[in-house]
């Protein structure tokens, strides 16, 4: 019982250690540009032994695409629950936009793989955003319930704010200067949160 354990532990490595070596090569040379034999090179792995873990390099693609936005969005969905108040939303954001840039080359390879992969894109949406944007969707109904969002459409609702969290994701390298400071990054998160919460319009009574 012992060696089967240990063996599989060493295949779990082994296939993180492929995914991980794909997730490089796929943002820095493109899918197309990164051959089987390069992945095989950079996750230390003989060609045969990608082959024996997934059916082929497309496999490698959709895993690594979904398993990545899997981790992410459950971390953020998680953070959410876990919030003292509804009205926190400025702190979830800064505290994963802080994190997000590390993901920057899982986003590269999603955005730019997922219009050339139509398999890519619908894995994705059935895998990550339908799943997601259900547990999202109920976390806004709640607060909807307790009369602390005003009624709206929680599905609606729910597609904004993933939106708006995955563009913050790009920050570093779109809408915020390359090298911000902690404190600019604050300033961001707040200002998204802000625009989420209380939208663009002044209040003036009527």
């Amino acid at each position: 019982m012992a060696i089967l354990n240990r063996t599989s532990q060493t295949e779990d490595q082994t296939r993180t250690r492929i995914l991980k070596a794909a997730l490089k090569l796929f943002a820095h040379q493109g899918y197309d540009g990164a051959t089987t034999r390069d992945l095989a090179e950079k996750a230390g792995v003989a060609e045969g032994t990608l082959f024996r873990h997934f059916t082929n390099k497309k496999a490698i693609l959709i895993e690594v695409a979904t398993q990545g936005w899997i981790e992410i969005l459950t971390d953020l969905l998680t953070e959410l629950s876990e919030m003292g108040s509804y009205k926190a939303v400025a702190q979830v954001m800064r505290r994963r936009m802080m994190n997000l840039h590390q993901n920057a080359d899982l986003f590269k390879v999603c955005f730019m793989e997922a219009q050339f992969h139509p398999d890519l894109r619908d894995r994705i949406e059935k895998d990550v955003v339908e799943k997601m944007m259900g547990v999202a969707e109920a976390f806004f109904q709640t607060a909807m319930d307790q009369g602390i969002y005003r009624p709206m459409n929680p599905k609606m609702v729910a597609r904004v704010f993933l939106g708006m969290f995955t563009i913050a994701g790009f920050s570093q390298d779109t809408i915020m200067v390359p090298g911000s400071s902690p404190h600019e990054m604050k300033e961001m998160a707040e200002g998204i949160a802000d625009i989420f919460l209380n939208g663009v319009l002044q209040n003036r009574e009527s």
